[in-house]
């Protein structure tokens, strides 16, 4: 495989960026976070599809491209003699071959399965073999042997083996799994075989009984059918005298109902008979009550309206004395506005004194209290100074006239006694402004008088200020009363002329003697009156009580009209009840019989079914045992088969374990070779799988960090090569990201001549790095750089270096222009 284009668009930090490969060493430089390995990814990303690259679909988009910008990578590669051309988008893909404008695949998942069978290697392979990412020179280094081993065999596809087999245990375990079900369920042959028989003959003997029973049924249904029309013969004889009792007992019961009926209204109608007299007594009586009645609902009128007159009264004498408070009390506030003026002129004079007073105190207190601060701060710093003063002089003391001067620092010699007395003389004047300073400092102690004159009067004069003003909000209160009092008073008025007009329109002539009088005279006629109603409804009703008693005779005669005809018609009936009682007995024998023979035949035929399910599960049982038997023994066939393969794959995967090492040491040692020039030319993988370089066929001792280096390179290199080899692919193309690490100028220069030196098999090297100083020793360089303003990775193909010869070329050629211009 060999890349030849590549153009990128929106894809992650790259708007807008094209690259041409050509063979030879190429770098692609730049810092670190400038988008160097998203060049790559894209490559990845223009193969496989979306799981190729890192984090989600929406993460793929320039972050400022526009909202309908879209999303391209465009790749150019040869592979296997032919060139081939991607076009992938979010949401499409294209795949082009030798130039056609026609794509040979056309849809996202179309384009990736197409070019995975052409690459041979799945994504994982590709990684494996193209791209060496970073640190990944030395991944085994850090391995355990086991872990090594297992690496290998990943990478080189060892692995699907063991996942094959893995999926070959576990279908031998469902096998194994689904046989020891079926033994377990599996029912004794024997067993089957003597359940059938006994389920047989058990049907045989239930299919005789069964016979029995129905002749039995046969013989009893013949007898109930010869008794069944006599007793159904004598039973409707039966049922119709049954009838003809129950009406004559009914007609019985009506006659004595209607005897009962006739004997009320006699009593009825004696009564009203008898309340037509005391009504005749109750009406002359109660001529009076109309009129009574009508008097006392206006005696009932006047009395509400005197007892509406006694409250007006009562609440005209509450609203007058209301009236004459309010009136007095407005006489004794009527000079609050005045007095409100006054005491507003008092208060401001008193305040425009205090705020005066005020002033003054403040300003003679910020003055005392500055006056004692300062005395406090200079005493404090005389203090410190005769204490800095009194350690210098004991330490000269101590020190002697060896000690140094404190300004000098010279030794002082003969000079230490007039040093020490120009001490004693600092400290004796220090100490004396101390005691002034602390005499001021305890005079400043106590409050000046005057200070303390003007305090009590702006104290007096304070309290002076807060009964004006609370004199002022009495006075203010009672203007703002007055005010109102004026409108109290003003509604009440109205309300006693409103009182005065109310009680004039009351009506009089209320007599409270006579409605008692005549309330106690309607409730004597009042029980009365109800009487004579009641009595009067009574007497309504006889015609109707005449209307109902001859109703009552006639239905009288129609009963005893039928009355008659019923026993007659009961004198001509001839059935008798023992007629009745020996044809229900014979007839009950016939029908008991019957119901056993039936219940007898019921359980036969029940007997019958239970027999023949059993009979069916059995052979049921025994089909079944059969079909687990030829089902066992196809999973003992099965299971045979499988257990082959299991011990095959591991056969094949223990083959191919042991020729791994030989053959990739085999393959690195070719490397190792062609890169030292034949100075090292065996690299074995021993059996812990650990790197180890030969000189005269013994294992070097101790490397070099070069040499670690290199034996990591060449492995990955074999390893690349095993992989890309099986996958049927020349492997002409390697790609190496931030492989230098941590290594220093003389190990990176050797890298990249053991990387030159591999140019006939690996024509095309790709470096991404970030080391600048390589960029020399590259035969193409591509510099990325990210530019913040546009949030972009800005691509630049820089001019190749010049070889030796081009070099003293190009200085001949120098030389000779300048010559030319002297000239």
């Amino acid at each position: 495989m060999r890349l030849n284009r590549i153009a990128l668009a929106n894809f992650r930090q790259h708007a807008d960026t094209r690259i041409d490969f050509d063979t030879g060493l190429t770098g692609i430089i730049g810092p670190n976070g400038s988008g160097k390995t998203t060049i790559l990814e894209a490559v990845a990303w223009a193969i496989y599809g979306n799981p190729a690259a890192r984090g989600t679909r929406d993460s793929i988009r320039f972050n400022r491209a526009g909202p309908r910008a879209t999303v391209r990578v465009e790749l150019d590669f040869d592979l296997a003699g032919n060139r081939y051309r991607i076009v992938r988008g979010l949401t499409n893909a294209e795949l082009f071959l030798d130039g056609s404008p026609t794509p040979i695949a056309n849809s996202i998942s179309g384009v990736t399965e197409l070019l995975t069978r052409r690459l041979g290697m799945t994504r994982d392979e590709f990684f494996n073999t193209y791209f060496t990412g970073q640190k990944e020179l030395s991944v085994m280094a850090a391995m355990k042997p086991a872990e090594r081993a297992q690496f290998l065999s990943h990478v080189l596809g060892y692995e699907r083996l063991r996942a094959a087999q893995k999926i070959l245990r576990e279908r031998l375990s469902e096998i194994r799994a689904h046989a020891m079900g079926l033994r377990q369920g599996m029912p004794d042959a024997d067993i089957v075989l003597r359940q059938r028989a006994e389920a047989g003959a058990r049907c045989k003997a239930a299919r005789d009984a069964a016979a029995r029973t129905r002749a039995e049924r046969e013989r009893a249904e013949r007898v109930v059918a010869d008794v069944r029309p006599r007793w159904e013969l004598v039973q409707r004889e039966r049922e119709a005298l049954q009838a003809l009792l129950s009406e004559l007992r009914v007609a019985e019961g009506e006659e004595t109902a209607l005897a009962r009926d006739t004997e009320r209204l006699e009593r009825e109608l004696a009564d009203v008979a008898a309340t037509r007299t005391e009504r005749e007594a109750l009406t002359r009586e109660l001529a009076p009550y109309p009129a009574l009645h009508v008097e006392f609902q206006r005696l009932e009128l006047l009395a509400r309206e005197e007892g509406r007159r006694q409250t007006l009264l009562a609440s005209h004498a509450a609203l007058d004395d209301e009236v004459a408070k309010l009136r007095e009390r407005r006489a004794r506030i009527e000079t609050a506005p005045r007095l409100e003026e006054e005491a507003t002129d008092t208060l401001r004079e008193r305040r425009e004194a205090l705020e005066l007073l005020d002033g003054q105190l403040e300003a003679r207190r910020t003055e005392w209290v500055r006056d004692r601060q300062e005395a406090e701060t200079k005493r404090q710093a005389l203090r410190d100074q005769y204490s800095e003063l009194k350690q210098q002089r004991d330490r000269l003391a101590a020190a002697g006239e060896d000690g140094a001067c404190p300004t000098c620092a010279r030794p002082l010699k003969g000079t230490l006694r007039s040093v020490l007395d120009l001490l004693d003389s600092q400290i004796e004047t220090v100490r004396v402004d101390g005691n002034y300073y602390k005499g001021r400092m305890e005079q400043l102690l106590e409050m000046p008088a005057d200070l303390r004159e003007s305090d009590d009067q702006r104290r007096a004069l304070t309290q002076e200020v807060s009964a004006l003003e609370r004199r002022l909000m009495k006075v203010q209160l009672a203007v703002q009363e007055l005010a109102q009092l004026g409108g109290e008073i003003d509604t009440k008025d109205d309300r006693l002329a409103s009182l005065v007009r109310e009680l004039d329109a009351i009506p009089a002539g209320y007599d409270a003697e006579r409605h008692e009088t005549v309330r106690q005279e309607l409730d004597r006629l009042m029980p009365l009156d109800a009487r004579a109603t009641r009595l009067s409804a009574q007497a309504e009703r006889e015609p109707v009580l005449l209307r109902e008693r001859a109703q009552v005779r006639d239905a009288v005669a129609n009963v005893r009209a039928r009355l008659t005809d019923l026993r007659a018609r009961q004198a001509a009936m001839t059935i008798s009840e023992n007629q009745f009682t020996t044809l229900r007995d014979e007839h009950e024998r016939a029908a008991q019989t019957l119901r056993t023979a039936e219940l007898a035949g019921a359980s036969a035929e029940s007997e019958l079914a239970a027999a023949e399910l059993a009979l069916a599960q059995a052979e049921g049982a025994a089909r079944e045992l059969e079909e687990r038997q030829r089902l066992l023994g196809e999973l003992n066939t099965r299971k045979r088969l499988h257990d082959e393969l299991d011990r095959a794959y591991t056969d094949l995967r223990t083959d191919l374990n042991f020729q791994l090492r030989p053959e990739l040491s085999e393959l690195a040692s070719g490397f190792l070779a062609e890169l030292t020039n034949a100075r090292y030319t065996e690299l074995e993988l021993d059996d812990q799988y650990n790197v180890l370089v030969l000189e005269d066929g013994l294992p070097k001792p101790v490397i070099s960090g070069g040499e670690e280096d290199m034996a990591n390179l060449v492995l990955r290199l074999a390893i690349s090569q095993m992989i890309a080899e099986r996958a049927g692919q020349p492997f002409s193309l390697l790609i190496l990201d931030e492989i230098f690490g941590s290594l220093d100028e003389a190990h990176r220069s050797s890298v990249l001549d053991l990387l030159r030196g591999l140019h006939d098999r690996f024509e095309q090297v790709i470096l991404i790095t970030h080391i600048e100083s390589v960029r020399d020793m590259l035969d193409q360089v591509v510099t990325v750089r990210y530019d913040e303003e546009t949030g972009t990775s800005v691509v630049r193909r820089d001019a190749p270096p010049l070889s030796l010869g081009e070099e003293i070329a190009e200085r001949k050629r120098g030389l000779l222009e300048e010559a030319g211009a002297a000239d």
